[in-house]
């Protein structure tokens, strides 16, 4: 494996480890990111590819160091929140149950255009997510995805941009609609 594949496969599962958690120490990122069944050569090889991961996700600004008395911290950036929620996306091992639980999840989305960037974000994460955009801004899935919007609802701080809505109650013909689109 190349170094660069190396370096970004860490940086991958350092995000996906502080996604867990507030805070970690530099240790237990070491700890967790590490194969349990690495040989001495390897162990070395490794830790300088987690110390170059940790140091390039710090200067593109997705983790904080946080000093402290005995250790040293580190912790998710809104940014790194945000690609740490991608990566989950992406991820084909973080596949929701696609089964049909009879809830319709709906979002309606307002962030004016000053936040473009942060609204283009949100539509490519819905669409990855398998949203439906019904109107320029409500969404709907029969996926259960919403607990995690409701997370980046609350990360990013969109309290009154963002409604999530989840219901069994739709008229007759749109749910026609929705079945033809989703497939149900």
């Amino acid at each position: 494996m190349s170094s660069k594949n190396q370096k970004t496969q860490y940086s991958n599962k350092i995000l996906r480890i502080l996604g867990q958690k507030n805070a970690i120490s530099l240790s237990e990122i070491r700890d967790n990111a590490l194969d349990a069944k690495v040989t001495s050569k390897a162990l070395s090889r490794d830790n300088y590819a987690i110390t170059r991961s940790l140091k390039g996700l710090k200067g593109a600004g997705l983790i904080e160091q946080i000093p402290s008395p005995h250790n040293e911290f580190v912790r998710l950036t809104k940014d790194g929140k945000r690609k740490m929620h991608s990566l989950k996306l992406g991820s084909d091992t973080t596949l929701v149950n696609t089964s049909w639980d009879g809830f319709w999840r709906i979002i309606l989305l307002d962030l004016p255009e000053p936040r473009k960037s942060e609204r283009e974000s949100l539509r490519y994460l819905l669409k990855k997510a398998g949203f439906v955009c019904l109107k320029n801004s409500a969404w709907i899935s029969p996926f259960p995805f919403e607990h995690l919007f409701t997370n980046i609802k609350r990360d990013l701080g969109l309290t009154t941009e963002m409604m999530i809505i989840v219901t069994q109650f739709v008229d007759e013909e749109t749910k026609k609609s929705l079945f033809e689109t989703f497939g149900k």
